[in-house]
């Protein structure tokens, strides 16, 4: 209802340490290793530490969450997939039946409830999603495939927590949990949420690699991980130049340096992980007895695949591998705000003029594209400079700014709006600021 209310940078809820000139700002705890993502994180007041490996999610970051949420959603939705949420408290017993309650070891958090009853917070709900399917006893295989999933916290007890998001105790991740009637529809399952997990980095810009992965503690006999390349990556990957070979070095064995398909010598680089897949057959259904009816009205196994997407690991990798040493840069589709607008300094001659003239652009923006007039900024700091401010909407990354300043009092009003993702500067006017803004997305 009502036009969108311009917020006022100074009123957000962002605490900034941003580096002046040649200053180091934060650089972490003492001893603690740290990362282009994680440093500018904390300056541009993204995240802050509460405790090893856990943060707050500051306003802006929980916007640009949202977004990507809303992302995965539209993604998921379209091979089918139906949201729930699982209880982030789950009971000993499935695990111990699945016998990753022992696997797990040390990286399981576990507590006891006053009736002396084991518990864990759960880093993945394998056991708990088949336990609920199971619990239809009439599940038929007309209702097959089903395809449920999630954006939940997860919980992992990390020996070594670091690089801020990239490697904490708590995290959000959207998991998807399928069943499928036989080993062949959940194979064709397993290869559409991996075209969707492709399509989803395609959308946000990531230079992503899909790359062949061991099952680890979750099991199954097939899987792959979606990985950024980065310095900072902990995984090492192997690939083909040409593009017909990608594999964690986990999967192979020391002497295979070649490529299997065109013989060319594999690379070796680092990764981040930030999706995984997993095709796990009966492993988890078998344990559960999570059966279905089958034409001939016989019991059998339901066929399972899981799928992990680290919302706020994504977040942070993307950070990581746009971004300059001092300067934020997000996938534009998901940034916490498209747009800051800048009216000119405090008692200078353009103040007055200009304000009205950038009020008319933003009331013009809120009548004919109020998506994104909802995800704009004002930075109303006007004791300081324009040039100053400049610096600080280039370090926290707005992919566009638009600047009330000197032409703004021309007639008819030129601005200078910089797109900041290509670092583009350009002197336009009302209708060329609305013409340039319509082709932005909003997710």
């Amino acid at each position: 209802p009502g036009r969108p209310r311009w917020l006022l940078l100074s009123q957000l809820f962002q605490p900034l340490s941003l580096p002046v000139g040649s200053e180091g700002g934060w650089e972490g705890r003492p001893g603690e290793p740290t990362c282009r993502s994680q440093r500018l994180m904390l300056q541009g007041g993204l995240i802050h530490p509460a405790s090893p490996g856990c943060y707050c999610y500051l306003p802006p970051t929980v916007r640009a969450m949202e977004k990507l949420v809303r992302v995965m959603d539209e993604e998921m939705q379209a091979l089918g997939g139906q949201k729930l949420n699982l209880p982030s408290l789950s009971s000993a017993e499935p695990w111990r039946a699945s016998g990753r309650w022992d696997q797990m070891g040390p990286e399981l958090f576990r507590l006891v409830d006053r009736h002396n009853h084991s518990y864990c917070l759960g880093p993945t709900h394998e056991e708990v999603v088949t336990e609920l399917v199971a619990s239809q006893s009439n599940l038929s295989y007309k209702q097959l495939p089903l395809r449920l999933y999630q954006v939940t916290r997860k919980f992992r007890d990390e020996p070594k927590p670091r690089f801020g998001l990239l490697r904490s105790r708590e995290f959000y991740m959207k998991d998807m949990y399928t069943f499928d009637a036989s080993e062949e529809a959940a194979r064709h399952t397993y290869d559409q949420v991996c075209d969707a997990y492709c399509r989803l980095f395609s959308r946000l810009g990531l230079p992503f690699v899909k790359v062949r992965a061991a099952t680890g503690s979750i099991g199954g006999t097939t899987s792959h991980e979606f990985q950024l390349p980065a310095d900072i990556g902990e995984d090492r990957l192997v690939l083909c130049p040409h593009g017909h070979f990608a594999a964690n070095v986990e999967t192979l064995n020391r002497e295979q340096t070649s490529c299997p398909t065109c013989r060319e010598r594999l690379t070796e680089t680092k990764g981040i992980e930030v999706g995984h897949t997993f095709f796990l057959g009966t492993k988890y259904s078998s344990v559960s007895n999570a059966i279905f009816s089958s034409p001939e009205n016989k019991p059998q196994l339901a066929q399972m695949g899981c799928y992990g997407l680290g919302v706020t690991r994504i977040l942070a990798a993307s950070i990581e591998v746009l971004s300059t040493e001092d300067s934020i840069r997000w996938p534009s589709l998901i940034a916490p705000y498209q747009l800051c607008f800048m009216p000119p300094k405090r008692g200078s001659k353009e103040e007055e003029e200009g304000v009205a003239r950038l009020e008319q652009v933003y009331d013009h923006l809120a009548e004919v594209l109020p998506h994104l007039a909802a995800d704009s900024v004002l930075d109303d700091r006007t004791q300081l400079t324009i040039g100053k401010r400049l610096k600080d909407a280039n370090k926290l990354g707005y992919p566009y700014v638009v600047i009330a300043g000197k032409r703004a009092c021309e007639d008819p009003p030129v601005f200078e709006v910089w797109n900041q993702n290509v670092g583009e500067v350009l002197f336009l006017t009302k209708e060329g600021v609305i013409e340039l803004l319509s082709k932005v997305q909003v997710p």
